[in-house]
């Protein structure tokens, strides 16, 4: 029954985020620009500007176009493109499939590979492998996700080793799996960007438990060493370092904007790019509510995943 509390109460905080972010974007792509004047060319007589306003709706108070805009949100309307009046969402399936698609590869290649690193090197603390993980580690989290991609594309697509395309050639209409030479780039970008964050703190975290008193009394209890490990050690050890996985799922929904356009993948980085100089205000705004949706799910999902693999946390909810 605790449990079911905390995540209402999530949800409740989850949804009062999503409302505040919505005013904040609503705001911030009313002052990118008129989008009239982009379309018509500075030369346009005034009374067509004014009419073409009238025709986008944007004559009327910003108040009202707002509370339009947030009930189309909730009812799966998200408006029509300023650039061709196509529906936002007919123009973005395509690309938020392939963005959910890299970062959900993207995912489950990093979150293990960060946790065993995290963990191994914690087992293995003070010695060589430990030593040159750490600064590794080091290093590519310190590195910007651009900086990551053009040595990788360097090294991997033009001078040293020509292995992989350079950039992803997914077509209109395509599965983002129609291109999987393309998609190694990407892919390998987005888990060297996040895969050091999460391995240190893992470390950490696993430091922490292995010096604890439970884990003591579990070794004097003559308990084997790997059920102490990954039995006692490794699940209180996984409580904080989910809070860290979600934020750095909430980052790849960012870093894939990056990402995608130094690959040229077919995604909503892409589109935010393009729309931004046509001040293309309903594609901005839907590109901004998801990534905001996107991290305000992964943070509850870790909250509810930190209890459930943390003995202590589960108990005082009970």
């Amino acid at each position: 029954m605790g449990i079911l509390k905390l995540i209402l109460r999530r949800l409740m905080l989850g949804v009062a985020t999503l409302l505040v972010v919505s005013v904040a974007v609503f705001l911030l792509t009313n002052v990118l620009g008129d989008p009239v004047k982009r379309m018509l060319g500075r030369g346009a007589l005034p009374e067509v500007v004014a009419a073409r306003r009238a025709e986008l709706g944007l004559d009327r108070p910003l108040v009202t176009r707002y509370f339009e805009w947030l009930k189309g949100l909730l009812t799966g309307d998200f408006g029509t493109s300023y650039a061709n009046g196509s529906p936002v969402w007919d123009l973005l399936e395509d690309r938020v499939n392939n963005s959910l698609f890299l970062m959900a590869v993207a995912s489950a290649i990093s979150v293990p590979l960060s946790l065993f690193i995290g963990a191994y090197t914690a087992l293995r603390r003070d010695k060589w492998f430990d030593r040159i993980m750490s600064n590794q580690l080091l290093v590519l989290a310190a590195m910007p996700e651009f900086v990551v991609g053009a040595l990788l594309t360097v090294l991997l697509a033009t001078n040293v080793w020509h292995l992989v395309p350079a950039v992803s050639r997914i077509r209109p209409g395509e599965p983002p799996w129609s291109d999987l030479d393309g998609l190694v780039l990407p892919v390998l970008t987005l888990v060297l960007a996040v895969t050091p964050h999460v391995g240190r703190t893992m470390r950490a975290a696993m430091i922490d438990v292995l010096e604890s008193d439970y884990v003591e009394m579990a070794r004097l209890k003559g308990l084997p060493e790997r059920k102490v490990l990954w039995r006692h050690a490794f699940p209180n050890a996984l409580g904080p370092t989910l809070q860290v996985i979600a934020l750095n799922i909430a980052y790849l929904a960012g870093g894939v904007v990056i990402v995608e356009s130094l690959f040229n993948f077919r995604g909503i980085g892409i589109a935010l790019r393009d729309a931004i100089p046509e001040a293309n205000a309903p594609v901005v705004q839907f590109i901004a509510m998801f990534i905001a949706l996107i991290y305000v799910i992964s943070n509850l999902l870790a909250d509810v995943a930190t209890i459930l693999v943390t003995p202590r946390l589960r108990t005082r909810l009970q």
